[in-house]
């Protein structure tokens, strides 16, 4: 498999398909016999990024660190509460009701669970007729029957399966269907929230495999979501690395996986398993102390000092960092830490080191 999805492109160099500022989903907190507003999880906190067309992007973190929220606010299929959200140029979050959903035939997203993403009782050629029918697209319903199967072809699955139902699927032939869907408005981005989580080791190498020769072929915009470093690593040329709802390190996959900035992305990285016995025994482990701060109350300044090993005790409280670029890496890793040359260069020593 290839080391991404697409040739190597300098992203300052593209103009981005998708363009997000600011982005933030707060869920109001309720709380008394007259549900007053006593505060709101901070889902997404303020998150920018963009990703070139004909890129792919891969955003990373543990579970609850917003990155599916994020997703799903890209696609206005949870309301973000502020930010912007441009699509080719084209602001999402202007748009009324109607022209969203016209809007919305070049986004389209992969869900996790494609079992729950099917309708059980649609078959196959209704679910991937529907979408045509509603947004208009030309062609009566032969033309709509013979693009069905022409999709089921391409994602890897006979004619037949056009007159079958999700539960006569395996899970890899579920995903495969709900990948066709997707695509069945020819659409520019697509937004794959854990599209192999859900399945069998072997399958999803399949599956990562057909998504490589789908952008290829239709030269299709990705926001890949994902806890797998492995596959984030694979299908991506940029990585964001979340967590409590922002991102703290973002920049080419090759670059970052090599040398990580900040200090929660090398302690995902040391805990990820290396198929070399020698290398698995010598190489650096950074064991995390403490639990996942609540978003209904992040800590203040970094959101991360509650858990780092180098925390320090001023600016780490005081201000929140901005991503930034750090000198002797590429311009396009950036790292949302005061203190990340300190570390790197072991001028820093962590709590507990010698």
């Amino acid at each position: 498999m290839s080391a991404a999805l697409e040739p190597e492109v300098a992203a300052t160099a593209v103009q981005p398909l998708l363009s997000v500022r600011g982005l933030q989903v707060h869920y109001p907190v309720r709380t008394g016999l007259l549900r007053r507003t006593a505060g709101a999880v901070r889902a997404v906190d303020g998150v920018d990024l963009d990703v070139p067309r004909g890129t792919t992007y891969g955003l990373v973190g543990e579970s609850g660190c917003g990155k599916s929220t994020l997703g799903r606010a890209v696609l206005r299929l949870t309301e973000p509460t502020a930010g912007s959200v441009v699509v080719a140029g084209t602001d999402l979050l202007s748009l009324g009701p109607e022209a969203l959903r016209r809007e919305r035939r070049r986004l389209q997203m992969v869900f996790q669970d494609p079992l729950a993403s099917l309708d059980p009782r649609q078959s196959v050629e209704s679910a991937l007729t529907e979408p045509m029918a509603v947004h208009g697209l030309p062609g009566g319903p032969r033309a709509h029957r013979a693009r069905v199967r022409e999709l089921l072809d391409r994602v890897g699955l006979p004619a037949a399966a056009a007159g079958r139902y999700p539960h006569e699927f395996s899970g890899g032939q579920r995903q495969r269907v709900g990948i066709a869907r997707a695509l069945v408005l020819e659409p520019d981005l697509l937004v794959a929230d854990e599209p192999v989580s859900a399945l069998d080791v072997s399958v999803q190498a399949q599956v990562l495999v057909l998504l490589e020769e789908l952008q290829r072929e239709l030269g299709l915009t990705y926001l890949v979501i994902a806890h797998d470093l492995a596959v984030v690593k694979h299908v991506s040329s940029t990585v964001g690395v979340m967590y409590l709802g922002g991102i703290v390190e973002e920049g080419p996959s090759a670059p970052l996986y090599a040398r990580p900035l900040h200090p929660y992305t090398r302690a995902l990285l040391s805990a990820a398993p290396v198929p070399d016995p020698v290398a698995e025994e010598r190489r650096e482990r950074i064991v995390l102390t403490g639990d996942l701060p609540s978003p209904a109350d992040p800590p203040s300044g970094c959101r991360f000092r509650t858990r780092c090993p180098w925390v320090q005790p001023t600016r780490c409280a005081d201000e929140r960092p901005a991503l930034r670029t750090v000198a002797g890496h590429r311009a396009e890793q950036r790292v949302a830490c005061h203190w990340a040359e300190d570390i790197e260069s072991g001028r820093l020593p962590a709590r507990g080191a010698a």
